[in-house]
């Protein structure tokens, strides 16, 4: 009987793959789209019914429709964008203050044992005040002026960023900093190339969660404190009893607030985009 040779196997094109895993991601996006419409189609449903039913007061919780057509007579305002700007100025500013501080001070604080263990009681006892419970001390220090509203954001955004900063610092692997010592590498150099790649996972997060909760305070504050922006918007237009300007610009920042988390959660995926942790989310 003759042999017959053997004969290797092709392997599948390098693009087919590639092709499958597109093709596999586009669906899971498809169906993340899907499933968010169907979800806010059944939100806009209940709103819709709740008033009309009798089920609530209509005088105090307008109809979906309405509250909707009165917040596209209020995009026609040129009043209503001002506010809007006035409410991301103040959220941009306070956040940029918090994350300069706090990434230079977590920076120091964790690259120092003694400082982070001097100051671990006064961090723990700070951390937790509310930021509203200092809206008295912010109208005592500054009045009803903007430094007020930034010092209630400022706070309120600083300590999300300075512990995921301080977890970061400390999570250099102890091996690699061995290695960075044994081979002499200076102390800017063993920042740069060894705790900065390992904190800035961590530095992201806590940029995203201080981002949201910026523009939380940054609300708050022009309520409590009247400066300008949507939060007084709202107290106006409260205390006027027009309630479905009160829903339509509650649905603006609601708006906003998504915009910023989804903002900043494509900014950290593409920054990110060599860990393991968004390679492993494109994956699954």
């Amino acid at each position: 009987m003759t042999d017959v040779p053997d004969v290797p196997a092709v392997p599948p094109a390098a693009g087919a793959d590639d092709g499958r895993f597109r093709r596999r991601r586009r669906g899971r996006t498809l169906r993340k789209v899907v499933l968010g419409l169907a979800g806010i189609a059944g939100f806009l449903v209940t709103w819709q019914l709740l008033p009309t039913l009798g089920i609530v007061n209509e005088a105090y919780f307008p109809t979906a429709t309405d509250t909707i057509g009165r917040l596209v007579v209020l995009m026609g305002d040129l009043e209503f964008w001002r506010n809007v700007g006035r409410t991301l100025t103040s959220w941009a500013i306070g956040l940029l203050i918090a994350t300069v501080l706090a990434v230079v001070l977590g920076t120091v604080i964790g690259l120092v044992p003694f400082l982070r263990r001097a100051t671990h009681t006064t961090v723990e006892f700070l951390r937790p005040i509310p930021s509203v419970a200092l809206i008295p001390l912010a109208i005592l220090m500054f009045g009803y002026q903007l430094q007020a509203a930034l010092l209630i954001i400022v706070y309120a955004s600083f300590w999300q960023v300075f512990i995921q900063v301080l977890y970061g610092v400390a999570d250099v692997d102890a091996v690699a900093r061995d290695t960075a010592r044994s081979f002499g590498l200076t102390r800017g150099s063993r920042i740069v190339n060894l705790v900065f790649p390992t904190a800035l996972p961590y530095l992201m997060t806590g940029l995203r969660l201080a981002a949201t909760v910026a523009l939380i305070l940054a609300i708050t504050a022009e309520m409590f404190i009247s400066i300008p922006g949507l939060g007084r918007a709202i107290m106006i237009a409260r205390e006027a009893g027009q309630w479905t300007t009160v829903y339509a610009l509650v649905i603006v920042t609601g708006m906003l607030g998504l915009l910023v988390n989804l903002g900043f959660r494509a900014i950290e995926r593409r920054t990110l985009s060599w860990h393991q942790s968004v390679r492993g989310e494109e994956v699954l």
